[in-house]
C-alpha cells in the first residue's frame, strides 16, 4: 500500500505556475492560445497516424508507410491533397450557412482546451465552473453539424445531421450524470482542482462513471461503433456529404479534435491528469491522452456498428439508468466519507459496476432483425 501511495501522490519537483504566467493577462492569453492551437493540430496529426497504422496492425495489413519515415508524413500529405481540391457548393445550397458550418463546428472543439490543465495552473483559464463550461461549449458544435445538413440542401445531409442531433441530445444526459459523480467526490467543478483532488485516481473510485463517460462521449463525437451518422452503407457520408476541399478538411479536423477533447477530459477527470512520478507533468498528460485514444481505436476495430434504433435504446434504456444508480451510490459514499473516499472502496466500486452491468443487461435488449428508421 505504501508503494501505491508513493506512485499516486508523488509529483515532479516543479512548482505550480503563477495564475498569470508568463506575465500579464495578454501575454498569458497569447501564450496559451498559441499552445492550445499547436497542441490540438499536432495531436490531431498524431492521432490520424496512430489510428491508421494501429488499425493496419490490428487488421493484419500495413497501413500508410510510404510518405516519410514509417509513414509519419502521411497526415501532412493528406492535408495538402485536400487543401488543393476544388471547393464545390451545391447550386441550391444556402451559401452562407454552408460556409459557416465548419467554423461553428470547429470553434467549440478548440475552446474546450481553455480549461484543460496541462500542469498545475498551466491552463488558459482556471474557471471554478470548468465542467459546466465544457458541457455548454461542447454542445455548440451540434449547431454546426445541423447547419451543415440544413445548408447543403440535401436530404441525405439533413438526415445525417438530425441523427447526430438526436444522438447528442440523448447521450449528453448520461455523460453529464457521469461527470456529476466526479464533482461530488472532488468538491469542485474546476478541472485543476479535480486533478489535485485525485490522490486516488477517480477511475478507481468511479469505474462505472468512467465507462459511461467513455461510451457516451464516443457516441456524441461519432466514433465507431456509433458512427452510423456518417456510415457509407447508411446515408452516403452524413451531414458533410456535400462538402469538399478545405471545408471537408475542417469537418475531418473537427472529428479528431473532438476525440482529442474527450481523451483529454477523461484523462483530467478520471486518470489524474498531469500527475505522475518521474516524468514531467506534460508528458504524463500526453501519454494518458494517447492511451485513451488508443482504446477508441481498439473499440473501432473490434465492435460492429450499431443501428440507429440500437443507438438510441442504448442511451435511454441502459446508460441513463446506470448513470442514475451510480450517482446515488456515489452520493451515499460521499455522505459516509465526507473528507476523502478510502482505498477499500476501489474493489467495492468495481464489484458494483460488474454486478450492475450483468443484471441490467438481462433486462435490456438492443433488438433483433432489420429495422428501418
Amino acid at each position: 500500500m505504501a508503494i501505491i501511495d508513493f506512485v499516486i501522490n508523488s509529483r515532479v519537483p516543479m512548482q505550480a505556475l503563477p495564475p498569470d504566467w508568463p506575465g500579464g493577462f495578454w501575454w498569458h492569453w497569447l501564450f496559451f492560445t498559441v499552445v492550445i492551437i499547436g497542441f490540438v493540430l499536432t495531436m490531431v496529426m498524431g492521432f490520424i497516424y496512430i489510428e491508421r497504422r494501429g488499425m493496419g496492425y490490428m487488421q493484419s495489413r500495413l497501413g500508410p508507410n510510404r510518405t516519410g519515415p514509417f509513414g509519419l508524413l502521411q497526415p501532412v500529405a493528406d492535408a495538402l491533397k485536400v487543401l488543393l481540391k476544388e471547393n464545390i457548393v451545391p447550386t441550391t445550397a444556402d451559401k452562407l450557412v454552408h460556409w459557416l458550418a465548419p467554423i461553428v463546428a470547429f470553434a467549440p472543439a478548440l475552446m474546450i482546451f481553455a480549461v484543460i490543465p496541462f500542469q498545475d495552473k498551466a491552463l488558459l483559464a482556471d474557471l471554478n465552473i470548468g465542467i459546466l463550461y465544457i458541457v455548454a461549449i461542447s454542445s455548440v458544435s451540434t449547431v454546426g453539424v445541423f447547419m451543415a445538413g440544413w445548408g447543403s440542401s440535401s436530404k441525405y445531409s439533413l438526415l445525417g445531421a438530425m441523427r447526430n442531433v438526436a444522438a447528442v441530445v440523448s447521450y449528453e444526459i448520461p455523460l453529464v450524470l457521469a461527470v456529476v459523480g466526479v464533482v461530488m467526490i472532488a468538491g469542485s467543478m474546476s478541472l485543476n482542482q479535480i486533478v489535485l483532488a485525485q490522490n486516488i485516481p477517480f477511475i478507481l473510485l468511479q469505474p462505472l462513471g468512467c465507462l459511461l463517460f467513455f461510451v457516451a462521449g464516443c457516441a456524441e463525437i461519432n466514433r465507431s461503433p456509433f458512427d452510423l451518422m456518417e456510415a457509407d452503407s447508411e446515408i452516403v457520408a452524413g451531414f458533410h456529404t456535400e462538402y469538399s476541399g478545405m471545408k471537408f478538411a475542417m469537418f475531418y479536423l473537427v472529428e479528431y479534435a473532438e476525440a482529442l477533447a474527450i481523451s483529454a477530459i477523461i484523462t483530467t477527470l478520471f486518470l489524474g491528469g498531469w500527475r505522475g512520478p518521474l516524468l514531467p507533468p506534460i508528458l504524463w498528460f500526453v501519454l494518458k491522452v494517447v492511451i485513451v485514444f488508443f482504446v477508441m481505436v481498439w473499440t473501432r476495430t473490434t465492435l460492429p456498428r450499431v443501428r440507429i434504433d440500437q443507438l438510441m435504446a442504448l442511451a435511454w434504456k441502459f446508460l441513463l439508468p446506470l448513470a442514475l444508480i451510480n450517482l446515488v451510490i456515489t452520493a451515499i459514499q460521499v455522505l459516509i466519507w465526507p473528507t476523502a473516499l478510502p482505498w477499500i472502496l476501489v474493489p467495492v466500486n468495481f464489484a458494483i459496476m460488474v454486478v450492475l452491468i450483468l443484471i441490467w443487461s438481462k433486462f435490456f435488449k438492443l433488438g433483433l432483425g432489420r429495422i428501418e428508421v
